[in-house]
C-alpha cells in the first residue's frame, strides 16, 4: 500500500498504480464530478495519472487554475470536433488553454463567418450531451506521425514528427470519433462542460510566423454553469466601458495610424503628459535611492549583440537593419538596455568597496512581436520603461534585490495597483537548454539563491518553468486588464552570466578578480502598458497628482474671462496643471463636457466669485464643494497633490 497525503493533511492508503481520477471518487462522488485536473507534489497533471509511491496529491476544481486550464482545454477539443464534424476539409494547428478560456487555430479555406460560429457552438453543445467519454493514449512516433497522415492533418504531422526526433512516445485523447495529438491534462469527460460561447474568430499564423500558413483562431470560453458563463460575459460587457483601447481614444490619450504600422501608437499631449509626470516621479524615487542616471544607444552593432548572446537568443525579437551576407557592418534596435549599462560599469576599474552600483535610464526599447499580439497600449513595438541595472558582491544579493523589490511594491501602492498583482517566480526549463546560457548546475545554484530570497522576504508567489531570461531567473510581477488577459508589468532578475561574457569584474578583498552578480530590474516597468492599466483601473478618472489636466476653470460668460486667466496663471505658477474653457457655450453644457472628459476639478467663475478673488469648486469625487478664495483651493489642491491621494 502507499500513503497519500491530502490537502488539508488527511492521509489515506490506496493500492500502488491507483488514478487521482479514483482517489477523488474515493472523497466522494461531487468532488470526482467536479474534478478537471489533479496535483502530485505540487505539479499539475492529468486525473488519469498513476499514483506509485507515496506522496502529497491534491484534486484540483474549477475553482483553481490549473483545473480550469484543463477545463478549458478540454472544451478547445470540443471545438475542434465540432469543427471537423461541419467541416470536414478544415485542418487543426493547436488549440490550448488561455486566461479566460480557449481557443484553436484551423485552416479553412473560406474562413469562419458569425454564423458559422453559431453553428459551431450549437455543434459543441450536441457533443457536451452525447456525454463522450475521454481516452488517453499513447503511441511510438513513427506510428503517431502515420496516424496524423491518414488522418490529413499537415500540421499535427508536424508536431509528431518534432516530437519523434526526442524518441518519446507520443500521447493522445481520443472523445468519439475525434482524436488528437495532446498532451493533457484533461477532463474524464466532456460531460461538465455545460456552458459554452465562442466569442470570436481573428486570424492568426501558424507558429505566430507571418511567412507561415494564414489561420483562423476561434475563442472562446466555457463554465461548469450556465450562470457563471452569464456573470463572465456581463462581466465582459463592463469591461468593455474600460477598456483602455476605448477610453484611451475617447479622452485623446493616445491614437494609432495604419501607415505608421501596428504596435506603434501616437501619445497625444495627455497621454504624453501622463507618461512624463510618471517619468520624474520614478527617476526622482530613484535618485534618492541611490541610483546613477546613464543614457545609452538606441542601437548597436550585432557584433555587440553577439558578445551578450541577444543575438544567439533573441534575434527573432529585434529589429535588424542590414545583412550579415551583404552589408559589412549590421546594426539592430535595441530590445534591452542591460549591455549598454554595462559599458559605464566598464569605464572605469572597480573595486569591491564600489559594490553596489545602481544605474538606471529610462529606455526606449523596440521589439519586434507579432501582428497578432498588438493590443493598444499594452504590447507594442517601441517601448519606454524604467529600466535598472545593479552589479553587487554575493553578499549584497539578497539585500539589493529585496529594496527592488520594495520599490516595485512603492510604485505599485502609490498607483493604486498593488492590489491587482501576483508574483511569479520565473524558472529556466531543464527539457529545452538551447534556450539558455549557463549549466545546469549554475542554473539549479541561483534558482535555490533566488528561492530562498522570496521565500525569506515570505512573498506569495508560484513558479513557471520556461518563463527565465536566457540568462538567468526572475520575479515577474504579473498583472492582468480588464478582460483578465495577463501580462508582466515589472521584473526583477538575477543574472550569473553576463559579467562574465563582458569580463565585468571587481577587486574583492583578497585581490581576486571576481565577477559581480547582476540584478536587471524595473521599478515601474513600461510606462505606456502602465497607462493603459491606469486608464482602465480608474476608467480614465486618473487621480489628481497624474492626471494631465488637474483643472478646468469654467467663466460664466465674457465678463469672467480676464479673471479665469488671471486664476489659471496663478495655479500654473504654484504648480498645477489648469485650462480655461472661454468657449461662449453655457455653463452647463461647459460642466457636462468638463465631466465626461474626467477633469479632477471645475472652478465655476461667475460676477461674485470675481469679486471675491474666489472660485466654485466642482469635485469630480466629492461633488459641490462650494465657493472658497483661490488660495484656499489651491492649498487644497497641492496637498492632494503632495500625498498623491487615489
Amino acid at each position: 500500500m502507499i500513503k497519500v497525503t491530502l490537502k488539508g493533511g488527511t492521509v489515506k492508503e490506496f493500492e500502488p498504480g491507483v488514478s487521482i481520477a479514483d482517489i477523488a471518487k474515493s472523497l466522494g462522488m461531487g468532488l470526482y464530478k467536479a474534478a478537471c485536473a489533479g496535483k502530485i507534489g505540487g505539479k499539475a497533471c492529468d486525473l488519469r495519472t498513476p499514483v506509485t509511491e507515496d506522496c502529497e496529491v491534491e484534486i484540483l476544481t474549477f475553482d483553481n487554475v490549473d483545473g480550469k486550464h484543463a477545463f478549458w482545454h478540454t472544451a478547445s477539443h470540443i471545438l475542434a470536433q465540432a469543427v471537423k464534424r461541419l467541416y470536414p476539409n478544415a485542418k487543426l494547428a493547436i488549440g490550448p488553454a488561455v486566461e479566460n478560456g480557449f481557443y484553436y487555430d484551423i485552416e479553412n479555406e473560406k474562413g469562419f463567418t458569425p454564423e458559422d460560429l453559431t453553428k459551431i457552438e450549437a455543434e459543441m453543445k450536441k457533443i457536451v450531451k452525447s456525454g463522450l467519454e475521454l481516452e488517453c493514449f499513447s503511441l511510438e512516433p513513427d506510428e503517431a506521425v502515420k496516424l496524423m497522415q491518414e488522418a490529413g492533418e499537415p500540421y499535427k504531422v508536424e508536431l509528431a514528427k518534432e516530437h519523434a526526433e526526442k524518441g518519446e512516445k507520443i500521447s493522445f485523447y481520443k472523445q468519439g470519433e475525434f482524436v488528437d495529438l495532446c498532451a493533457g491534462p484533461h477532463l474524464m469527460s466532456v460531460s461538465p462542460v455545460k456552458a459554452i460561447k465562442l466569442t470570436q474568430a481573428t486570424g492568426a499564423y501558424w507558429r505566430g510566423d507571418a511567412n507561415n500558413a494564414q489561420l483562423v483562431r476561434i475563442y472562446g470560453t466555457a463554465f461548469p454553469k450556465a450562470s457563471e458563463l452569464e456573470a463572465y460575459l456581463a462581466a465582459v460587457e463592463e469591461a468593455k466601458k474600460r477598456d483602455h483601447n476605448v477610453i484611451g481614444r475617447k479622452l485623446g490619450y493616445f491614437t494609432t495610424v495604419d501607415v505608421i504600422g501596428q504596435g506603434l501608437p501616437v501619445l497625444l499631449p495627455k497621454g504624453a503628459r501622463v507618461i512624463q509626470i510618471l517619468q520624474r516621479f520614478v527617476e526622482d524615487e530613484e535618485e534618492k535611492r541611490g541610483y546613477l542616471l546613464t543614457k545609452t544607444p538606441y542601437f548597436a552593432k550585432s557584433d555587440f549583440y553577439k558578445i551578450s548572446g541577444h543575438w544567439q537568443h533573441y534575434r527573432e525579437g529585434m529589429f535588424v537593419m542590414g545583412d550579415e551576407e551583404k552589408d559589412k557592418e549590421v546594426f539592430a534596435l535595441r530590445p534591452m538596455t542591460c549591455p549598454f549599462q554595462f559599458q559605464a560599469y566598464l569605464n572605469e576599474m572597480r573595486s569591491y568597496r564600489d559594490l553596489p552600483l545602481r544605474y538606471n535610464e529610462t529606455s526606449t526599447l523596440f521589439r519586434n512581436e507579432a501582428s497578432g499580439e498588438m493590443h493598444g497600449l499594452i504590447r507594442v513595438r517601441q517601448f519606454t520603461i524604467s529600466e535598472g541595472h545593479l552589479a553587487c558582491r554575493p553578499d549584497q544579493v539578497e539585500e539589493e534585490f529585496k529594496q527592488c523589490l520594495e520599490l516595485a511594491k512603492f510604485m505599485l501602492e502609490t498607483l493604486g495597483l498593488d492590489e491587482d498583482v501576483t508574483y511569479r517566480f520565473s524558472k529556466w526549463d531543464e527539457n529545452n537548454r538551447d534556450k539558455y546560457i549557463g549549466s545546469a548546475e549554475e542554473w539549479e545554484n541561483v534558482q535555490n539563491l533566488m528561492r530562498g530570497i522570496l521565500n525569506h522576504l515570505e512573498l506569495d508567489y508560484t513558479e513557471a518553468d520556461g518563463e527565465a531570461a536566457f540568462y538567468g531567473p526572475k520575479l515577474d510581477i504579473q498583472i492582468k486588464n480588464v478582460y483578465g488577459k495577463e501580462d508582466t508589468l515589472i521584473t526583477i532578475q538575477i543574472d550569473f552570466q553576463l559579467a562574465s561574457r563582458f569580463d565585468m569584474v571587481y577587486t574583492d578583498t583578497d585581490g581576486q578578480k571576481k565577477y559581480p552578480y547582476v540584478i536587471h530590474r524595473t521599478s515601474l516597468g513600461c510606462y505606456e502598458r502602465t497607462l493603459a492599466l491606469l486608464l482602465e483601473k480608474y476608467a480614465g478618472a486618473l487621480p489628481l497628482w497624474i492626471a494631465p489636466e488637474q483643472a478646468r476653470i469654467l467663466p460664466i460668460g465674457e465678463r469672467q474671462h480676464d479673471a479665469a486667466y488671471a486664476c489659471r496663471d496663478e495655479l500654473r505658477k504654484a504648480g498645477l496643471r489648469v485650462e480655461v474653457d472661454d468657449r461662449s457655450e453655457k455653463i452647463g453644457y461647459k460642466i457636462r463636457e468638463a465631466q465626461l472628459e474626467k477633469i479632477p476639478y471645475m472652478l465655476v467663475i461667475g460676477d461674485k466669485e470675481v469679486e471675491a478673488n474666489a472660485v466654485s469648486v466642482r469635485s469630480r469625487k466629492h461633488g459641490e464643494m462650494g465657493a472658497m478664495p483661490v488660495t484656499q483651493f489651491m492649498e487644497h489642491a497641492l496637498n492632494e497633490v503632495r500625498t498623491k491621494e487615489k
